[in-house]
């Protein structure tokens, strides 16, 4: 009987306590995730994820990764630095051209963010015609512009398009330009909390589809060889979403922290996006493929893209 203790002491230690073998086999596995831009309202269930322990609670230990001083998701998800990126969908869809095979797999918002944010006096885009628009550069602006302007009946080649990098919000306030290619969320909400009366032209309000404009991206190769850590964290953020809408106060200040803003500033910038935050993470294949047709018309991509390949359906549920 002495001689059978030992083995039932291990036995219990493995049962109540998992240790051993077990320990590994429970971990968490850990998993970083690039942000592609300064931290703000539409990372907060990312943030709130890892404060209420979704992430650990879905298998996966997430460790959050700010850019640098310009946005960097992409080039860390490439080089293997991040293992999930936060991207916008353009962008997704510019990656695959160049031949980066990275796929969507949830999405942080259920619309687009882009819009034309002018002046007060400028009532409606074609009003835009014969006026000067600031444009970054981006292929997308153009497009934007496009879209909004020939959405009223307007000629876009009429609009005096100047390059402005990404000083749009100096450049309207000191009257530059007359208009700019913005994020409503961001931007829009910015000036308004700064006394700048403005017009905002949103792009699914001036035929564009319900996008979404800001994505999760893994490569084809974590997907294929992590699938379960890959839905780990979609669901840890998706449980973040519910979160952040029920305690706002605590994702605020999880944001300010994390990006050094003012609590007003992303108060005001959380209130923007919460309605379009539901329902948390899902991707819409018939909306996707709008996107597609609408990216493709309007130039910012070459090609229309292959929905399928681009974005991978996860099931998760449960």
């Amino acid at each position: 009987m002495k001689q059978l203790l030992p083995i039932l002491v291990l036995a219990a230690c493995a049962a109540l306590l998992g240790c051993g073998e077990g320990d590994d086999a429970a971990a968490p596995a850990p998993v970083t995730l690039g942000l592609d831009f300064t931290p703000n309202a539409v990372h907060a269930p990312i943030y709130a994820a890892v404060r209420e322990g979704f992430d650990t609670r879905h298998g996966v230990a997430i460790t959050i990764r700010p850019p640098g001083s310009a946005p960097d998701s992409l080039r860390l998800l490439a080089s293997g630095r991040a293992d999930v990126a936060v991207l916008d969908i353009h962008d997704l869809g510019l990656a695959r051209e160049r031949g980066a095979d990275v796929v969507g797999v949830g999405a942080l918002v259920q619309r687009p963010l882009a819009a034309i944010i002018a002046r007060a006096g400028v009532r409606r885009p074609r009003d835009l015609e014969g006026r000067r628009v600031g444009v970054s550069g981006l292929p997308s602006d153009p497009a934007v512009l496009r879209a909004v302007v020939e959405d009223d009946g307007g000629d876009v080649r009429k609009v005096r398009q100047v390059t402005i990098g990404f000083a749009a919000v100096p450049s309207l306030i000191e009257g530059r330009v007359d208009a700019a290619p913005m994020f409503w969320n961001a931007e829009g909400v910015a000036l308004r909390e700064r006394g700048v009366k403005t017009t905002e032209f949103r792009v699914d309000d001036h035929g564009a589809p319900p996008y979404p404009e800001v994505v999760l991206v893994v490569t084809r190769r974590t997907l294929e060889e992590r699938r379960e850590v890959v839905e780990g964290v979609v669901r840890a953020i998706a449980d973040g979403v519910e979160e952040v809408l029920a305690d706002p106060d605590a994702a605020v200040a999880d944001i300010a922290a994390a990006g050094g803003a003012d609590e007003a500033l992303v108060r005001a910038q959380l209130e923007a996006v919460a309605d379009i935050m539901r329902p948390p993470l899902r991707l819409d294949r018939d909306v996707l493929e709008r996107w597609a047709d609408w990216d493709a018309r309007f130039g910012i991509l070459r090609r229309r893209p292959d929905v399928d390949e681009a974005f991978a359906f996860l099931d998760l549920g449960g």
